[in-house]
C-alpha cells in the first residue's frame, strides 16, 4: 500500500505582526478561509485515484490543482489541528508568540485549545485504521501541524517513509509505503 501525504498549498493570506487575543483568533478564521496562491507542482500524483482531503477549503482547492479530474473524499479526520490564542488580553502580542504557545498548551491537553494532543493523536489513528482498512493507494492532502501527528501513527502500522522534515513546506509530499521491498 502507497499513501502520499501532501501539504496544501501556501495559503494567499498575510498575518498581522501584532494581535490581541481577539484579533489573533479572528485571524485563524480568516486564514482558514483564505485562496491559495497559485503554485506550480514538480511532482506528478496521477497514480492516485483515492483522493482524501480535509474540510478546510486550502486542502480542496490544492487537490483540484493536483488532481483535477478526481473526485475527493472529505474527511475532517484530517483537518489541521485548530489553534487559538493562549490567554485572553487586550494587549498587543507578536503572531509568533500566539502561534508558540497554542502549540504548548496544544502539547500539554490544555483545555484553552480547542483540541489537544490526545485528541490529535486519537483522530489520526482512527484515520489511520479507516485508510489501512480500506487498503487501497490513496493521496492525501492535509496540514503542516497535523502531519507530523499522522506520519507517527503511520510509522507506527509499519510504513515506511522517504522524509524526516521538521516543518513540512507548503506543496511538500511525504510517500509512505508498507510492503514493499524500498521506497
Amino acid at each position: 500500500m502507497k499513501i502520499a501525504i501532501i501539504r496544501h498549498a501556501e495559503v494567499d493570506f498575510i498575518w498581522g505582526r501584532r494581535c490581541s487575543s481577539k484579533e489573533f483568533d479572528l485571524e485563524c478564521g480568516l486564514y482558514d478561509s483564505s485562496p491559495i496562491k497559485e503554485t506550480v507542482y514538480r511532482q506528478s500524483f496521477r497514480e492516485f485515484k483515492k483522493i482524501y482531503i480535509s474540510e478546510l477549503s486550502r486542502s480542496r482547492d490544492t487537490a483540484e490543482r493536483l488532481f483535477p479530474d478526481e473526485e475527493y473524499i472529505r474527511s475532517g479526520l484530517i483537518n489541521e489541528v485548530p489553534l487559538r490564542s493562549s490567554f485572553d488580553t487586550k494587549g498587543k502580542m507578536p503572531v509568533w508568540f500566539w502561534n508558540i504557545s497554542g502549540r504548548l498548551q496544544w502539547f500539554v491537553n490544555s483545555k484553552r485549545q480547542p483540541e489537544g494532543r490526545k485528541q490529535t493523536i486519537k483522530r489520526a489513528r482512527r484515520y489511520v485504521e479507516m485508510i489501512c482498512k480500506d487498503n487501497a493507494d490513496c493521496a492525501l492532502v492535509t496540514h503542516g501541524f497535523f502531519m507530523h501527528t499522522l506520519i507517527k501513527e503511520i510509522k507506527k502500522t509499519g510504513f515506511k517513509t522517504n522524509n524526516r522534515s521538521v516543518k513540512y513546506k507548503n506543496g511538500e509530499c511525504v510517500i509512505a509505503e508498507k510492503g514493499y521491498e524500498t521506497i
